[in-house]
Order: C-alpha cells, then structure tokens, then sequence
C-alpha cells in the first residue's frame, strides 16, 4: 500500500467517528428550525387573536357609544338613552364620560366584582369586560361618602388606559371634567383631584361610608400621601369634601398593581360656579324650609285662636241657658 492511500484511509473526515458530530450537529438544527418556526407561527397566531379581540371590543364600544349623545362642549353633559340601554341590560346605574379621552361609557352593577370583568354591556362574554360600580357601593352611585368604579387598564387605549395615563402632570392638568350622569339623580360635575398607586391587598381602599367627616378626611389625607399626580390645590379641597368618586384600574408596576383617581363634585370645590350655585340653592332651600316652618306655626296659632274663640263662645251661651 502506497503511502498516499494510507493517508487517505486514515483521513478523520472519511471515518465514521468523523460523521457522527456533523450528523449530531445537522439534527441539533434542524430541530431549533423547527421550534423556531413553531414559535413564530405561535406568536402569529397569538397577534391575529389580539388583533380580533380587540377589534371585537372596539366594535362593542362602537354599539354602546350610540346610546349616549354627547356635545362638543366639555360643561354638557350626555344625553343618555336610559330607556334603550335598560332595554339592553336592566344592570346599568350610570353613564361616565371623561371629555378630551375614550373614556365614554355605560356602568354597570352586580352582585359581586368579578361578573363585569369579562362580560360586555350585552352581557356576553368578553376579554374587554365592562366599567362597573362596586357591588357594595349603593346604586346608582354618588350617595355614599366614596363611589368607586371599575375599568380594565386596555393596552389598545379603551376602558381605562387614559385614566392610568393621568399619571403624567401634564396630562392630568388637561382633565378638567369628568360626568358621571343617573337617570334619576342627574348628572354630577366632578374634577379630578389626586392619583395614587396601591397594591391589590390593600382593603382600605374599598371604604365607602364614614363615621364622620373627620373620618373621611383622614382616610383621603392617608392615601393623598401617596399622590403621584395632583391638583394644585388640592390640599385646601380634601377638609371641604362631602364626597369623592374614584376610578380604579390596573398597572403593571411591580409591588403596585392598582391606579386610582379621585374625583370630587365641583359643588363641593369652594371657588368654582358650580360651588357658587348650590351655596346659593342650599340657602334658597334653608330659606324655604323656613318660611313653610313659619307659616306653618301661624296656621297652627290660628286654628289654635279659632278653637279658643269657639270654646269662648260655647262657654258664653252655656251660661245664657242657665240664666
């Protein structure tokens, strides 16, 4: 044998030990070609049902959106169509409309929390879920100290996403309204006050009624504290307060989990006209109640005089006939 075929017989690369590692090799990627095909065709799937989910509740919003009609001015309330939602879902108490956002919808209540997280205003179900009042809250809101209400963080920027946005300073100085509208109480003014972050252990958060209003102020004092974003003023408004709708939503904040936005009614802000008019109709009506108490106590003294008169007179006519 030739010294060139020895070589060529010894060679690493003609061996079947030489094969092996670019066989073994070959195998390993051919397998991560097809794992990495298999997570792109997951990932599209996962994108196109996104997609769809979120094309299916901005189609709901759509319908729902028509049954409130709203004005060009931020002071106008909607216009809601109370009678055409009840027909829809007899569950709706309100209406939230927040001008210069999305946030334009009905609100719901149930017998528990969890019902309206993935139920749509049709009540079907619903990856979007619908704006909700708090099942111990009483209906239709704004009679307890605090109302809170429901609505889901969308990262495609429906429910809630522009009030967890408010975050910002700059953009929660452009909120100046928000309308929470009753079919039988009307329609409240109300402005956004603080936002604050707190985890979703922290049960204080859900207080609605107060011994006092000393009370209540210190509970809004506790989590002012916490403001990450706030009206100027809004230290001297807290002690004035009767009242405050809060509006709740998730973040992705780690140790966090929930943004709230405390509102309170422009009535109850000193310094605003709509303050200016119900100090002026709460003195009408103080004045009202008087006159009626007054005018009621002269009714009463005169049928009081007349009896005594008609007694007087019975009395005389008695002594006549003893005469």
């Amino acid at each position: 044998m030739s010294e060139q075929e020895e070589s060529k017989q010894t060679t690493p690369s003609d061996s079947p030990q030489g094969d092996a590692p670019k066989k073994k090799s070959n195998l390993v990627s051919n397998i991560l070609i097809v794992v990495g095909v298999a997570l792109l065709a997951v990932a599209a799937f996962i994108f196109i049902q996104n997609n769809q989910n979120y094309q299916k509740i901005d189609d709901e919003n759509q319908r729902v959106a028509e049954y409130a009609k709203l004005s060009d001015d931020e002071n106008t309330p909607p216009q809601v169509d109370w009678e055409a939602l009840k027909a829809m879902n007899p569950n709706v108490v309100g209406w939230l409309q927040v001008p210069g956002t999305v946030v334009n919808y009905p609100v719901f209540q149930s017998t528990d929390n969890d019902y309206y997280l993935n139920r749509a205003p049709d009540r079907s179900e619903s990856i979007g879920g619908s704006v909700f009042l708090d099942y111990e809250c009483k209906a239709p809101g704004m009679v307890d100290a605090q109302t809170i209400v429901y609505g889901h963080h969308m990262r495609n920027g429906s429910q809630f996403k522009q009030i967890a946005d408010m975050e910002d300073q700059k953009l929660f100085d452009t909120i100046k309204t928000v309308w929470y509208v009753t079919e039988k109480q009307g329609a409240y003014n109300l402005a956004p006050i603080f936002l604050y972050y707190t985890n979703e252990d922290d049960l204080d958060v859900r207080q609605f009624t107060f011994k006092n209003d000393d009370e209540f102020h210190k509970y809004l004092s506790d989590y002012f504290a916490k403001a990450q974003t706030k009206r100027a003023d809004a230290d001297k408004i807290l002690p004035q307060l009767k009242h405050v709708f809060t509006l709740s939503t998730c973040n992705y904040y780690d140790g966090l989990g929930r943004t709230l936005l405390v509102c309170a009614p422009k009535s109850e802000i000193p310094g605003t006209p709509e303050y200016t008019a119900a100090q002026a109709e709460a003195k009408k009506k103080k004045e009202s109640e008087a006159q009626k108490a007054k005018s009621a106590e002269q009714t009463e003294g005169g049928q009081t005089s007349d009896a005594q008169q008609a007694e007087g007179a019975g009395a005389e006519q008695g002594e006549a006939g003893e005469e």
